[in-house]
């Protein structure tokens, strides 16, 4: 009874396998120690590995790929659909395993090492400027409590670590003092390392054709043009824009039945980062086209008659479709033409 599909359910220390033969037999299933894993699917003839594509995942599809197995990598929200009952390692497993035998199921590109390092780039950049944002605050709230505020943005700061720094000012007692310049000193830190990371995203993004066409289209900077180019390896994955800027979650929850459209807010789904760059891209844009509406007439138009972030939402639609349309078809972004008064 030759193993011929195996539903591979990850954890840290204790793995779950549910392998079949051909005949759909249960062959195997059992726990496996991470010692002992390697060894397992190396003493196994190349067979169909199906895992979910979450933390890790992407790390075991490279190494057994390099055993000769077949390895494919679902959504876990498609995966749950076949669980039995009770949710436990075993059951999963064996739920992974039927998943992946689905000829309708949705499978997730594997990444290279290569390409989770350059996405790394962006997740840590992106933690340095919540950490950035939780020591201002925390400045902010401290000399607050002693009376002392500054305007908002760059200038506020400056003039709130010039109080800390200014021994004379006799508002700060000695100990608030001392508290306050070992935050200072972590906010400088903090900023050089996100100047760092900067410039090796700013490096990397030169140094990518597909990244420099990206940023042509207006709304997507440096980080919006590196994060797409690093995520979407294969544009022809998607069929259409759409399903484009579906994947990236910017279209309407369906929750129609009987023939009946009902449309809500936004679905949200697939990676929250890269929703959150095409967003903050599009209240950019908007911004220039309150100033500029002559060059922005189809924005003018729908801000006439649509909230504000709901035409920013609509708009970052429209930017994830002509960022696929970029890499699917090896063009550069083209500005329309205006249409004669």
């Amino acid at each position: 009874m030759q193993i011929t599909t195996i539903g591979f359910d990850i954890a840290k220390n204790v793995f779950q396998v549910h392998g079949i033969d051909a005949a759909e037999r249960v062959v195997v299933r059992k726990q496996i120690r991470r010692g002992q894993l390697m060894k397992f699917f190396e003493a196994l003839p190349p067979c169909l590995v199906g895992l979910e594509a979450c933390a890790t995942a992407h790390y075991w599809a490279r190494e057994l790929t390099k055993l000769g197995h077949e390895v494919r990598l679902m959504p876990a929200k498609d995966v749950k659909a076949y669980v039995k009952r009770n949710k436990n390692d075993a059951a999963d497993a064996e739920a992974i395993c039927e998943a992946v035998r689905r000829p309708s199921m949705r499978f997730v590109p594997v990444k290279s090492a290569e390409q989770q390092g350059q996405l790394m780039q962006h997740r840590t950049r992106d933690l340095l400027m919540r950490q950035r944002t939780q020591v201002i605050n925390a400045l902010r709230a401290h000399l607050a409590e002693l009376g002392i505020t500054a305007a908002q943005g760059r200038e506020g700061i400056r003039d709130l670590l010039a109080i800390i720094a200014d021994d004379g000012d006799a508002r700060l007692p000695i100990d608030a003092r001392a508290s306050l310049i070992v935050l200072a000193a972590q906010l400088q830190a903090i900023q050089t390392l996100i100047g760092s990371m900067e410039k090796r995203i700013i490096a990397r993004h030169r140094s990518s054709e597909a990244s420099k066409r990206l940023q042509t289209i207006p709304g997507i900077g440096i980080l919006g043009a590196s994060t797409i180019a690093t995520m979407v390896t294969d544009p022809k994955a998607f069929r259409s824009g759409r399903d484009f800027a579906a994947w990236v979650g910017l279209v309407p929850r369906q929750d129609s039945t009987g023939g009946k459209r009902k449309l809500g807010p936004i679905s949200k789904q697939g990676d929250r980062y890269l929703r959150r760059i095409l967003v903050v891209g599009a209240h950019a844009v908007l911004k220039r086209a309150r100033l500029h509406p002559q060059k922005y007439p189809w924005l003018t138009q729908l801000l006439a008659r649509r909230p504000f972030k709901v035409v920013a939402i609509a708009l970052a639609n429209k930017m994830a479709r002509v960022a696929w349309a970029l890499l699917a078809k090896g063009e550069t972004y083209r500005v329309p033409r205006l249409a004669a008064a």
